[in-house]
This record gives C-alpha cells, structure tokens and sequence, in this order.
C-alpha cells in the first residue's frame, strides 16, 4: 500500500492525479539513479561543494559525455542543483532532500550493510 502524503503532495502540486502503479515507477525511477555506480561516485564528490563538468571529468577520469549524461539524469530526478556562472554550469547536490538522505543511507550502511563485505 502506498503511502498517501506522496500522492496527496504530488496531486496539491500538480493538480493531476497518480495511480499506484504510476508512483511505483517513479520509486524505480529514484532507485534506478542511485543504483548507477558512476551517479553514486558524483553525488558522493558533490558532497564536497559544487563542481563543473571539467572538474568532476578530471577527479572521477572519466569522459566528460558520460559525466554530462549521469548529471542530466540527476538533475532530472532533482538530486542536483545547477548553477550557471559565466559559460560554466556548477552542479551541486539537492541541500534540502539528497544530502540529508545520503547521511541517512551512509549511518544505515555503516550499520546494517558494510559488515557484509567483510564476509
């Protein structure tokens, strides 16, 4: 059963109505960003401050497409933030909702998940 302050929030901001199925997509939406390890290595960089793309290319190595690709899809889902400052655009994580969330994933794991590694 879904919870009903996530429909309530989405239908008095949107004016439309969700099923449940629709607001189960948008779990594996969510989910899905988080389950890409390349998405996981910037979020975990922004938690630093707010990067370009030039910047995050050079401390992750990797190709400035494929980091263009992971920050769209995160700003699509509201994990980042965008600023534009002359012609660069610095990317920062979502103060309000992602970092506090990614705290609270990092107490959960340090509780609950890393021990399973050392198996």
């Amino acid at each position: 059963m879904i919870n009903k302050s996530i429909l309530q929030h989405f239908e008095h901001k949107h004016h439309e109505h969700l099923t449940e199925k629709e607001v189960y997509d948008a779990y594996k939406i969510f989910f899905g960003t988080l389950f890409s390890e390349p998405r996981l290595k910037i979020i975990n960089l922004l938690r630093h401050g707010k990067k370009n793309v030039s910047e995050i290319s050079k401390e992750l190595r990797a190709d400035q497409t494929s980091i263009s690709h992971d920050l769209a899809r995160l700003k699509r889902c509201g994990f980042v933030d965008v600023e534009v400052n002359g012609k660069f655009r610095y990317y920062e994580l979502n103060e309000e909702t992602i970092k506090p969330l990614i705290e609270l994933i990092d107490k959960h794991m340090s509780l609950y998940c890393i021990h399973i590694l050392k198996r």
